[in-house]
């Protein structure tokens, strides 16, 4: 049985690959694991060094993954791929792991050496998402091999090449054989290697339902597990805003990736004595974008990766609409059609929650602007949501954005910016996204395993 990969680009087969046997997933597995246990005796500056080659290997294709992505997935070449995003992270995974892994000594003891270790977990999966490739699965790949661990990579259907340039890399890294395996498996392949006891960490990001369906397959096998889920990421625009900065990067946080983001923002409330001007900014801007090929350089917001996935968006805006949503864009886009990938962008007002598109996960190229009272309205709002990874307030008063932040169920909490991933903080979410973490020096511990020794260095 073989997969395909149909390019949202025109609909055509861009590549189609086998399903990795079970045979030989039985034989990566083994000889992962066997890596591992040699691998875990490695000093960490020297793991370190080995996967910033690595990472070295993955950023000199570069020029060859970002029309692949494009093809792939939609993203339009002018954006230059994942290259930045990936280093910044990795690298500064690489720079903390040495303080970030060191035992924990307790106060000393007379008659006694106490520390604490942090031991590999072992082998590692990662469940990579389509949207954002190489950064989701960088996220925990550089990571857990630095911390000691081997890895398999499962990656989407929908960037099947991504897995394979991990794999390419890898080879030429000069990383120990063995210690990494990228594969191709289907759904039921996926869940019965969750389960099988033999992985000690499954970290995956996709759906809701793709989450639970992780917990129900790794029941019983006491795996650790990272689940970064659906979003539906609010904004707060307070009346001190500063007003071009604000619609600049809500406008870009709202429409880049064709809103296929995790962190993208879905949702907008704003002052209402600074509603007016916003929105005619905000309008303004979002029409000056450019739906087309994403092999065009002129293109700005390319397919969305399925037609499925537009229709959804779809939907959620007629909805809105029957129930006296105002569309501000109209945009005419060819082949924005039912079961088309091209989706114009789209701005709407006179919403509220009681309208899926304020509510449920759109993940492409539509907002939902409200006007608000004061803080306390916005608050209510912003947490009335089954979702929580980010949260954005845009004022000049950083003591207001603390003290709203405190208030609001996120993983992370934004001023004055939004949709980035800042490796020195957590990188987690609430409710519905899911739970575990990873970057920072918390995520090499959600990555390890805590080893407590008790010598007793005096006897009589």
């Amino acid at each position: 049985m073989t997969v395909k990969l149909i390019s949202p680009i025109d609909g055509s087969v861009y590549a189609e690959r086998p399903y990795t046997t079970d045979a030989a997933l039985d034989v990566a597995i083994a000889r992962a694991r066997a890596a591992q246990a040699e691998w875990a005796l490695v000093p960490v500056a020297q793991r370190v060094k080995l996967v910033l080659g690595f990472l070295d290997a993955v950023l000199a294709m570069n020029d060859e993954i970002v029309p692949e992505l494009a093809w792939q997935m939609g993203r339009p070449v002018r954006f230059g791929g994942e290259k930045g995003g990936l280093e910044e992270r990795c690298r500064y995974m690489a720079s903390i792991a040495a303080e970030s892994l060191q035992s924990f000594v307790p106060e000393e003891k007379a008659g006694f050496r106490r520390y604490i270790k942090h031991e590999p977990l072992g082998l590692v999966l990662v469940v990579a998402p389509w949207n954002y490739p190489f950064l989701t699965a960088g996220n925990t790949i550089f990571p857990a091999l630095m911390a000691g661990n081997a890895v398999i990579l499962k990656h989407a259907a929908q960037t099947l090449l991504v897995g394979e340039r991990f794999q390419q890399a890898y080879e030429k890294s000069g990383l120990p054989k063995g210690l990494f395996h990228n594969v191709v498996l289907s759904h039921e392949q996926t869940e019965k290697l969750i389960g099988s006891g033999k992985i000690r960490h499954i970290n995956f990001t996709g759906s809701v339902a793709g989450g639970k369906a992780v917990e129900r397959a790794a029941a019983g096998s006491f795996a650790s597990l990272g689940l970064e889920l659906g979003g539906k990421d609010p904004a707060y625009v307070r009346e001190d805003v500063k007003l071009d900065h604000a619609v600049e990067n809500l406008v870009d946080g709202s429409f880049f990736n064709s809103g296929q983001c995790c962190c993208g923002i879905e949702r907008i409330y704003v002052h209402e004595k600074v509603f007016e001007p916003f929105l005619e900014a905000f309008v303004d801007l979002t029409r000056k974008y450019v739906v087309g090929n994403p092999l065009d350089q002129a293109t700005t917001i390319g397919p969305m990766a399925r037609g499925s996935f537009a229709d959804t968006v779809r939907d959620q805006v007629a909805e809105a609409l029957r129930k006296g949503a105002r569309p501000h864009i109209g945009m005419k886009v060819e082949n924005d059609r039912a079961g088309s990938p091209y989706l114009a962008p789209e701005v709407l007002t006179n919403v509220d929650h009681q309208m899926a598109v304020m509510r449920e996960e759109s993940f492409g190229p539509v907002v939902g602007i409200m006007k608000v009272r004061d803080d306390d309205e916005a608050v209510t709002l912003m947490n009335d949501s089954p979702y929580g990874l980010t949260a954005s307030i845009w004022t000049t008063d950083e003591d207001s954005a603390a003290s709203i932040g405190d208030r609001v169920a996120a993983g992370t909490v934004f001023m004055n910016r939004c949709d980035y991933v800042d490796p020195g903080l957590v990188w987690t979410g609430v409710k519905d996204t899911g739970r575990g973490v990873t970057l920072s020096q918390f995520g090499f511990h959600n990555l390890t395993r805590p080893k407590s020794f008790h010598l007793r260095t005096k006897i009589g």
